[in-house]
């Protein structure tokens, strides 16, 4: 199958779907045939679980991600050259970072950081040739210079909230906190609505700086934030 490029970047989860249970799918532009989409293994499938979009054999450059994702309604995060669709998030995803966004918003209101939840574009390089774009759950920036006439930030969070489920564990527990390691993040919450619990990560210079575990009915204490607390009773329903 060939399609135009125009139109693969307008709907690429539905070609990526065909490309995955049809055939290959030949991406053209003005009339030459440019790049391909093929599945990297016979167990791949269109989800958060198995995330390893390729165009060809190769990884996808930053570059070719903002084209691909320019006209698309679909959402989209990039790590490391792999491109993962995400799924729309369930009622307990939604009710938790629900609580946490208005504890962070009632904390942080006057003072000169501010909350957001997704969907919100973060751009984070590990170098000039890695460059990846991810939708924390909840972040909070402090460098509020760093977003552009158009809207778009172009910072680094300080804190990055993520609320972890069955297809998104493995790139939440290790890609995500290996990114935000690597490009200046301090703090990163990861949560476990399954085992109601939260793993708080803070970082300095590249390295681990503390790493805690907070489960039942504790109250998680911000690191980088001092005074911020997260009684977990608050965020997790009976």
């Amino acid at each position: 199958m060939r399609v135009p490029s125009t139109e693969v970047q307008n709907s690429f989860g539905k070609y990526l779907k065909m490309a995955l249970e049809l055939e290959p799918v030949i991406i053209t532009k003005n009339g030459k045939d440019v790049a391909r989409i093929d599945p990297c293994s016979a167990a791949l499938s269109l989800s958060e679980s198995n995330p390893a979009y390729s165009v060809g054999n190769k990884r996808m450059s930053y570059q070719e991600f903002i084209e691909m994702t320019a006209n698309s309604d679909e959402r989209y995060e990039l790590i490391d050259g792999e491109v993962y669709l995400l799924e729309s998030p369930v009622y307990d995803h939604q009710a938790i970072l629900s609580e946490i966004h208005v504890i962070l918003h009632d904390w942080f209101k006057g003072k000169p950081c501010r909350p957001l939840f997704a969907p919100f574009d973060v751009t984070l390089a590990k170098n000039e040739e890695n460059i990846s774009v991810v939708q924390p759950d909840i972040l909070v920036i402090c460098d509020l210079d760093r977003i552009d006439s158009n809207g778009h930030y172009q910072g680094v969070p300080t804190l990055v909230v993520e609320v972890m489920s069955p297809s998104t564990r493995r790139k939440d527990m290790l890609k995500k906190l290996d990114l935000y390691l690597q490009t200046g993040v301090q703090e990163y919450w990861l949560i476990d609505p399954s085992k109601r619990s939260v793993f708080l990560y803070s970082f300095k210079s590249g390295d681990f700086l503390d790493n805690r575990t907070y489960i039942g009915d504790a109250t998680l204490q911000s690191s980088c934030f001092p005074g911020l607390e997260v009684p977990l009773a608050a965020v997790f329903y009976p």
